[in-house]
């Protein structure tokens, strides 16, 4: 007698197409199937729902005739997944995904961790919301692991200092027309590279009017407290950067052909490249800016000497900049220390206004050696803040 042949549930065609396309649904819509967290009745029917409908429109791109499976039938495609590790033996109640995608289990703590602060402290609406879907669809995930995928173990705590959230500045009732709403078409605008118009409405270092840019967006930046754009001038290709909160509310997609992701990169690469060398975020005027980019400029040697103990943190910067030299001055006997501490730097002229910004903080501390321009500028600035202390 011949033995019986053991079937295997999905080998007919139509069923492995519906298991493997359920997957593939899962796979290209994670988070799909969240039970309505207002309403604690929700069933795990009605979560299946637009489980139903994604895959359809799944097996419609790739060229599959699928009927219309019931949520019984589904359902134990969820135990034919859940049996052989695909999907875990937990309850998802906020949406159905495939292991943590392309990342290990640390690798996602990681980047949650990054996610996190962006939310908290960078103040990223975008984040904010990714951050709150991600917590509920990852809550069984957690569990797993005993409450420690949300620890912050790593943490950037430099916080904006400017409202940057348009829902968070509609709940306190103190909205700000800033560049801030205008998000999701800027985005956009710096993947197709388009170029766009906005309206500049504060310039705390120049002219208070209002101006007009016509620019290509490259990058938004955050740096120290608050957000910042990076862009490319559409009429002379001028590279410059503007903080979020001093564009208005208007991002205009102008008529212009698309350049596509290679143009941009290049003109990413040449405002990096302006970055690395010089100090700050100011990028210089477009006629030093172009002799700079095509190495007919010449720098300025900063020498600047440190005294103790601000010398220590000073020797601690060995990446402060790419192309600083510290040396030491002669060791103090009695503390075991360097008397001093001497910092020598080549930077364009753009940079040496916000150079000093940064010498400032150190106030006694320090004593700028050459140039002797940026040497009587420090000592100016020192002896407006007696005058100044003088008076009261």
């Amino acid at each position: 007698m011949a033995d019986s042949i053991d079937l295997h549930p999905y080998s007919e065609r139509a069923a492995l197409d519906r298991l493997l396309l359920l997957i593939s649904t899962f796979v290209q819509h994670p988070g799909i199937g969240d039970r309505d967290p207002l309403n604690p009745d929700s069933t795990i029917a009605a979560a299946l729902e637009p489980v139903q409908t994604a895959m359809q429109t799944v097996a419609k791109a790739q060229g599959i005739q699928l009927p219309h499976y019931s949520v019984p039938t589904l359902r134990k495609d969820l135990v034919t997944l859940r049996r052989y590790g695909i999907l875990s033996q937990r309850r998802y109640r906020s949406g159905y995904y495939l292991g943590t995608g392309g990342l290990t289990k640390a690798e996602l703590r990681l980047a949650l961790n990054a996610l996190a602060s962006l939310a908290k402290h960078q103040g990223d609406p975008q984040a904010r919301r990714a951050q709150g879907q991600l917590t509920r669809r990852l809550r069984g995930l957690d569990l797993e692991l005993d409450g420690n995928l949300f620890y912050p173990v790593r943490e950037h705590l430099n916080r904006a200092i400017v409202a940057t959230d348009p829902d968070e500045m509609m709940r306190c009732g103190a909205n700000q027309d800033t560049l801030f709403h205008q998000l999701e078409t800027l985005e956009s605008a710096i993947c197709q590279g388009q170029a766009i118009e906005l309206v500049q409405a504060l310039n705390p270092y120049g002219s208070q009017d209002y101006a007009t840019l016509s620019v290509y967006p490259l990058q938004l930046i955050y740096h120290d407290v608050a957000w910042y754009l990076l862009t490319e001038k559409v009429e002379d290709g001028h590279l410059a950067i503007y903080r979020m909160n001093r564009l208005k509310n208007y991002c205009k997609v102008l008529s212009f052909e698309s350049r596509g992701g290679d143009r941009q990169r290049q003109s990413l690469v040449f405002a990096h490249r302006l970055l690395e060398t010089g100090w700050g975020l100011f990028l210089g005027n477009p006629v030093e800016q172009k002799a700079e980019l095509a190495g007919e400029l010449v720098f300025t040697i900063v020498k600047v000497r440190f005294y103790s103990p601000v010398s220590r943190f000073i020797i601690e910067g060995n990446y402060r900049h790419p192309h600083q030299k510290i040396s030491l001055g002669a060791i103090n006997p009695d503390t075991d220390e360097p008397d001093y501490v001497n910092y020598q730097i080549k930077l364009p002229g753009r940079s040496l206004q916000e150079f000093q910004f940064w010498l400032c903080r150190y106030m006694q501390q320090v004593e700028v050696l050459a140039p002797d321009s940026l040497a009587q500028q420090h000592a100016d600035a020192a002896q407006a803040l007696v005058d100044r202390y003088a008076q009261r």
